[in-house]
């Protein structure tokens, strides 16, 4: 597998295989295209394409099928990128990857890194920005040595950022990139901005900016719901509590146990689908930090029964004091927060069918367009 021309191949199949999006990573990607060449990739796997070789064929294929397209999408995933950065100014922020090196392919990302020695102060300000948002923490082993790395996703309906916070003391750490091995490319704001000049004359930054922030659209409520939900899959919870496995297995239980009892009650669905989104948020209290993010998209009866479902298992319970039990029997609701903790309590049973999160999200939208 020496040969310089097998190489070549397995290069362009593997960046066609991530161009395409049917592989993320550079790994599987060029392991996959060894072997639908009819090669053991495990014999010589020096032998492979490097990452940076596969790079270069992504770019290529981009230019070839995107033409001057790819040039403007740069540079609209480049004022993006310094919009956020321009909000982001107090954290330092440091734009990487390819839509600074222009190795762009189909769905990439705007990478950033951030710093700050408080993860709170950055998800205070994107709440304050009233930005959509989801926090990963990631644990990678590395030559013998396990790190956690935090990772926040942001949305705004037109493309995906994904910040890596990093302490203070990184802003000049000198960064390697998995790809080349070499230190990574990287631009501050005043960098950045004369790079699109550079590489855009003629481009107006500001009024371009101004014009890109005018354009978003706001964001659609199921594609909201579909961004808290996802990072439940993440959520482990106590197997003694919890013996259906993460928190979105069980979510999904009680949406389709809800749907049963009122296939028509499209608040009493939200409440059932949506309660634990906010244990990928805050997990010390994950009801007000769903109340939160989901904000002005439930009505105020979801809003009640999410903020309440922990409160209805310490009446089931006998634990609730006395006055907050006068309270929520006061509410009209009160049936229908103690219906939603039955099911609460049901859905946690293993090897249930479940629908997926597109297929909630559609028998959500079908009963919007009913009620409509």
């Amino acid at each position: 597998m020496a040969d310089e021309r097998i190489r070549r191949q397995i290069a362009l199949l593997a960046a066609r295989l991530m161009y395409d999006r049917t592989e993320s990573e550079y790994f599987t990607a060029k392991r996959k295209a060894a072997r639908q060449l009819g090669l053991d990739e495990r014999h010589r796997p020096k032998d492979l394409p490097s990452n940076a070789e596969i790079r270069d064929q992504i770019q290529a294929l981009a230019n070839l099928y995107e033409g001057e397209k790819r040039s403007q999408h740069l540079l609209v995933m480049r004022l993006a990128a310094l919009r956020m950065m321009r909000l982001l100014s107090a954290f330092h922020p440091r734009l990487i990857g390819s839509v600074l090196t222009g190795h762009v392919r189909k769905g990439s990302d705007i990478d950033l890194h951030v710093f700050s020695n408080s993860l709170s102060a950055i998800t205070n300000l994107l709440d304050d920005e009233r930005v959509t948002y989801t926090v990963e923490r990631k644990r990678v082993r590395k030559h013998g040595e396990e790190r956690v790395f935090t990772h926040i996703h942001v949305t705004d309906d037109r493309f995906a950022y994904e910040l890596t916070l990093y302490d203070v003391d990184k802003i000049n750490y000198p960064f390697k990139s998995s790809i080349t091995g070499r230190l990574i490319e990287r631009a501050s704001i005043a960098e950045l901005e004369q790079f699109i000049q550079q590489e855009h004359p003629g481009v107006d930054i500001d009024a371009a900016a101004m014009q890109y922030e005018s354009d978003q659209p706001a964001i659609d409520r199921l594609e909201l719901f579909r961004l808290l939900l996802r990072p439940l899959e993440n959520v482990r919870q106590n197997p003694v509590y919890h013996p259906e496995g993460d928190a979105l297995y069980h979510s999904l239980q009680v949406f389709e146990l809800a749907r049963n009892q009122r296939p028509w009650d499209e608040e009493f669905l939200l409440a059932a689908l949506l309660h634990d989104v906010g244990k990928a948020i805050d997990p010390t209290d994950h009801a007000a930090a769903a109340i939160e993010a989901l904000e002005d998209s439930i009505s105020p009866r979801t809003v009640f029964l999410i903020a309440h479902h922990m409160d209805a298992l310490a009446y089931a319970d006998g634990t609730l004091g006395h006055r907050a039990k006068i309270r929520l029997r006061a509410s009209e609701d009160f049936e229908d927060l103690m219906l939603l903790r039955e099911l609460d309590s049901a859905g946690r049973q293993r090897g249930v069918d479940v629908c997926t999160i597109d297929e909630a999200m559609a028998y959500i939208a079908e009963l919007d367009q009913d009620q409509g």
